[in-house]
């Protein structure tokens, strides 16, 4: 009796550990990139998540904390708008930035997620007076490296 229990313990670790690898399989494939310190607003952390979908698009995700609001920056815009460059070399206006705060704090998050043809190397955001500008301003807000 005891060996039978102990077969079926060791069966239910094994499937434990067999799908922990192929959970972490699937999310490796994501490239995560932190968002560099600002200058800007200094006080921003974040991080932009790539992966590859099942149709060979780019799924990107991008998720912020204490993000000040974009009418509070030095230099006073309307709306952060998110940026990449792709591996052609070109730079993309993919998106606005929507910031909220949460119910019982007052850090402004940020989330956003959308799905592009075409391979993005670097992250960036700025501030702008409107989000459907064709060429970001010289004031980026936020960053990555290249990954």
């Amino acid at each position: 009796m005891k060996a039978i229990r102990l077969s079926s313990l060791k069966k239910y670790i094994f499937l434990g550990i067999l799908t922990t690898m192929i959970l972490f399989l699937f999310d490796s494939c994501a490239i995560k990139a932190k968002f560099m310190t600002s200058s800007v607003v200094p006080g921003a952390e974040g991080y932009a998540k790539v992966k590859k979908d099942n149709n060979k698009n780019y799924v990107i995700q991008i998720y912020i904390t204490n993000l000040a609001e974009v009418s509070r920056l030095q230099t006073s815009k309307q709306t952060y708008v998110i940026w990449i460059v792709t591996d052609e070399g070109t730079t993309k206006n993919i998106g606005r930035l929507k910031t909220s705060s949460g119910l019982f704090s007052k850090s402004m998050k940020a989330s956003f997620e959308t799905v592009s043809s075409v391979k993005p190397t670097k992250i960036f955001i700025t501030a702008e007076v409107d989000g459907i500008v064709q060429y970001p301003d010289s004031q980026i807000v936020l960053t990555t490296d290249k990954f």
